[in-house]
């Protein structure tokens, strides 16, 4: 196991390896396996010729084989059915919000569960890749399953700060053009962007035929706003300031917040995005289990 890093808990690490994790609990159903088989699927590479019988396909036939060797052909395909995940984490300047009572921001839970998410999938084989972005795309580390790749990722989040504006939508459209293989997107984010235009990127990934998660992630206190005083509220990420005695505004940020998230639990389960919603207060590790053990039981 990769040791001394700093997003990397063995702890949590160790709670989680108990069960039979992500491929199969979370994309059963829709990858056949782990390994190859011998059907065709979404992913699949040359295996090996055989001869040409009627009933077959002639769209199959190898003609540069025929060149060569006067014979007809079939091409053989077998499956490639191990997990090909990137992991795409938000570092806007949102992102690093940390309530009085929080323990971590919310770039520093979402790099704990990308380096667990990480972890698990390369300990099984899989390849995962990382993306992080803000306003554009800032790092692009494309799925490798081994050991020494799974340092660079930890590495690459140790280095990772927020502080720029968000652009969700344009670095889910340029992505979603740009990944090739179909696969697993796991979206890590606290989504404040315009809901349409990230549900327009989130759409793309699927049109795409890629399966998607979406891990919407708060601060506590942005979902139970508790604050009672005369309150100056700063925009992380253009810094623009305001001052507001919370009394008066309360109910209507409470509404506008659940209305909000139920926005993307909606449009999420319209497109077919698995949606988790968290808060930093909730421990990375227990809420990772919930999911997949509930993905377990569904599957």
């Amino acid at each position: 196991m990769a040791k001394g890093y700093r997003y990397l808990d063995p702890q949590a690490v160790a709670r989680l390896s108990r069960m039979n994790l992500i491929a199969r609990s979370v994309v059963e159903g829709f990858i056949s396996g782990l390994h190859r088989s011998p059907f065709h699927g979404f992913s699949v590479e040359f295996a090996e010729h055989r001869e040409y019988t009627p009933g077959d396909n002639i769209k199959d036939i190898d003609w540069q084989a025929y060149a060569r060797t006067d014979r007809y052909v079939i091409k053989q395909y077998q499956e490639e059915t191990n997990l090909k995940a990137h992991i795409l984490l938000d570092t806007s300047g949102s992102m690093g919000y940390k309530s009085d009572e929080a323990s971590m921001s919310k770039l520093e839970y979402g790099a704990f569960l990308a380096a667990c998410l990480a972890y698990l999938m390369v300990r099984q084989q899989d390849s995962v890749g990382l993306v992080t972005f803000d306003e554009k795309i800032s790092h692009f580390i494309p799925p490798r399953s081994t050991a020494v790749h799974l340092n660079v990722l930890l590495k690459t989040l140790e280095t990772i700060r927020g502080g720029k504006v968000t652009n969700i939508s344009r670095a889910f459209h340029d992505l979603a053009e740009n990944i090739k293989r179909r696969g697993l997107i796991i979206v890590i984010s606290d989504l404040f962007d315009d809901p349409k235009e990230v549900m327009r990127g989130l759409r793309h990934f699927r049109f795409k035929k890629h399966e998607v998660i979406l891990f919407h992630i708060f601060d506590r206190w942005e979902i139970d706003f508790p604050f009672r005083k005369l309150t100056d509220f700063v925009d992380m990420e253009t810094n623009d300031e305001i001052q507001i005695d919370p009394r008066f505004v309360r109910e209507d940020y409470m509404n506008q917040i659940q209305n909000f998230i139920g926005a993307y639990k909606r449009e999420c389960a319209s497109a077919t995005v698995e949606y988790v919603q968290t808060h930093t207060g909730v421990p990375y590790d227990l809420m990772l289990n919930s999911f997949l053990a509930k993905r377990k039981r569904l599957h």
